[in-house]
Formats: structure tokens, C-alpha cells, sequence
């Protein structure tokens, strides 16, 4: 049995320091999130929910400016400008500066800077919605 042991545990011991050396190690960022390498920071989807946590746009979705860094939208007219809670997607490994906290007034712009993968880009993304008219 002592033989077996001594026979199986350099091997064990091998495979188990072979596999940690697979798997690399990233840097996290101050909300925990993994600092990657992409260099991608870009707003994909944009969408507001209203209080009842359905979307206030209406049947036409954000229109989504990656040159000009703007995002254009229209509200439906019962929607309550004033308390909206913005939803984005963000490119992979992007993040918000600041976190969406709390619903936001839309009566004037509102500006979103995302932050790419890397922590290296930053890009502001402003945000008009209009209400409809009917």
C-alpha cells in the first residue's frame, strides 16, 4: 500500500501543479471586476424602464451613435420623463463610471461614460429622449 502511495502522489502532485500553471491570473479593479486586455468601449443596447419596470420606449429602439457618442430615444406619452431607470449593454468587459444608482431625470440630457475592459479607454455617451406626442 506505502509503495502505491509513494508511486501515485509525485504524479498527483505533478498534474495538480501543472494545471495551476494553466490558468492566468488578471488584475481586478476596484469593483472587483477583471481588468482584460480589450480596448472595446462601446453602449451596444439602451433602453429606460419606467415604474413599473417596463420599457418607456416605444416600439422603436434607442438610436445608438458610436462616432458621436450619442443615444437618441422616444418615450412613450403615459412614461413619467422625470423617473426612468436607465439599462444598458455595454461591449464585453465594459463598465459604467459612476454605477446607475437610482431611476434619473431625462427632461435634459443625461450623460453615461463607459469605461473599456482594459481601464484605459473612456467614452461619454449622451443620452436625449423626447416623449411622444399623440
Amino acid at each position: 500500500m506505502k509503495k502505491i502511495i509513494s508511486i501515485i502522489l509525485p504524479f498527483a502532485a505533478m498534474a495538480l501543479l501543472s494545471t495551476s500553471c494553466l490558468f492566468k491570473e488578471y488584475p481586478v479593479d476596484e469593483d472587483g471586476l477583471i481588468i482584460t486586455s480589450r480596448e472595446d468601449c462601446s453602449v451596444l443596447k439602451f433602453d429606460v424602464l419606467d415604474t413599473k419596470d417596463v420599457s418607456a420606449l416605444t416600439d422603436e429602439p434607442a438610436v445608438i451613435d458610436t462616432i458621436g457618442l450619442t443615444i437618441n430615444g422616444v418615450i412613450r406619452v403615459q412614461a413619467d420623463i422625470r423617473n426612468l431607470w436607465p439599462v444598458l449593454t455595454l461591449a464585453t468587459d465594459c463598465k459604467l463610471d459612476p454605477k446607475i444608482r437610482s431611476r434619473q431625470d431625462f427632461t435634459n440630457p443625461v450623460q453615461f461614460t463607459v469605461v473599456s475592459g482594459n481601464r484605459k479607454i473612456r467614452k461619454t455617451y449622451t443620452v436625449t429622449l423626447t416623449q411622444e406626442t399623440k
